[in-house]
């Protein structure tokens, strides 16, 4: 499950605002705000799709807390 750290890591590791991440995925800046702070279950799924599938796109990969190769946590990385 991705959470709302992740979310922020990886629209700072893009290198965009806030503002910039609401013009793109087309979300209410309150709404990525509140994903954010709280995680993505805490707005609807297709806000929370359109963010997530957003940042995919711009080369955010994230890692899931089970993953073995993340040494025990969840995370962001960017594609090479």
């Amino acid at each position: 499950m991705i959470t709302g750290r992740q979310l922020k890591a990886a629209r700072i590791l893009l290198g965009w605002t806030q503002p910039e991440l609401v013009n793109k995925s087309g979300v209410k800046l309150q709404t990525v705000q509140r994903m954010e702070s709280k995680g993505p279950a805490h707005s609807t799924h297709d806000n929370a799709q359109k963010v997530i599938d957003t940042l995919k796109a711009a080369g955010a990969i994230f890692i899931d807390d089970g993953d073995a190769s993340t040494f025990g946590g969840s995370g962001v990385r960017l594609k090479s």
